[in-house]
């Protein structure tokens, strides 16, 4: 059935509806280039302007992505599964490996930016750790690259009367991370919390992630409890969200 308000649809809109479902058809796969302004301009008899705002839809939507001095091409899309249950399992980091291993396979993720320092717990922060809003904690900055792109920011916050004189405060936590430092010291955590939403990025996370123009990013902040009930980490991260796909799996 023809849209009786399609002809209404300014000249860009149509044009970026048919390369929009030509992507979805498989017409134009991912990596390809797409049709450039003045392919566009020949094809739809449109000036520029119309053939840029055309692409720049696209490019906003996070289907396509501009390669400077080669065109735009479809972006490709090679997720990562962020299983976000059974990567959390003891079984996972107590044998020593990174919970982050869970996601990535066979592809090589590295962590190129780390700080660690002592910070006074803001009122955020404090309440999730149920903390003073004046207390000391341990602040575990980094950020994790994988296949030459950066993909992920993480900021971890714990109490700094767990971790203080232990490899928590160190660069390198050692094998199993940080939960495993944690379970050594008596303060296992036995369950998680996590509260996920998404927002356009701000300028210093488009930067520091190498966005694509329009892509939105997914915060993720986790809690990790003992099995008192006790908090022993907040855990924000901030996601590509063209890198990731999160999946979550369990029983009814």
């Amino acid at each position: 059935m023809t849209d009786r308000n399609s002809g209404r649809r300014p000249k860009y809109q149509r044009i970026a509806d048919e390369l929009r479902t030509a992507i979805q058809s498989g017409a134009f796969a991912p990596g390809d280039r797409l049709p450039g302004e003045n392919d566009l301009m020949t094809t739809y008899e449109v000036a520029r302007m119309t053939a840029r705002q055309a692409l720049s839809v696209l490019r906003n939507e996070g289907l396509a992505e501009a390669r400077k001095g080669a065109g735009v091409f479809v972006r490709t899309f090679r997720p990562l599964r962020r299983r976000g249950i059974p990567r959390l399992a003891r079984e996972h980091w107590s044998t020593g490996r990174s919970v982050w291993s869970a996601d990535i396979e066979d592809r090589a993720l590295e962590v190129d930016q780390i700080e660690v320092d002592e910070a006074t717990a803001g009122s955020r922060v404090a309440a999730a750790l149920e903390l003073p809003p004046d207390a000391p904690v341990c602040v575990r900055s980094r950020r994790f690259v994988l296949d030459d792109k950066p993909v992920l920011l993480s900021v971890s916050y714990l109490p700094a009367a767990l971790t203080q004189g232990t490899p928590i405060t160190t660069p390198d936590t050692g094998p199993g991370g940080t939960y495993a430092r944690l379970a050594e010291l008596g303060h296992q955590p036995v369950r998680f919390r996590e509260e996920i939403r998404c927002r356009m990025p701000t300028a210093d996370e488009s930067a520091r992630l190498a966005l694509g123009f329009g892509t939105p990013v997914i915060l993720i902040s986790r809690t990790a409890f003992t099995d008192k009930g006790v908090a022993v980490e907040l855990n924000e991260m901030t996601l590509d969200s063209a890198s990731y796909v999160l999946e979550y799996d369990f029983d009814a």
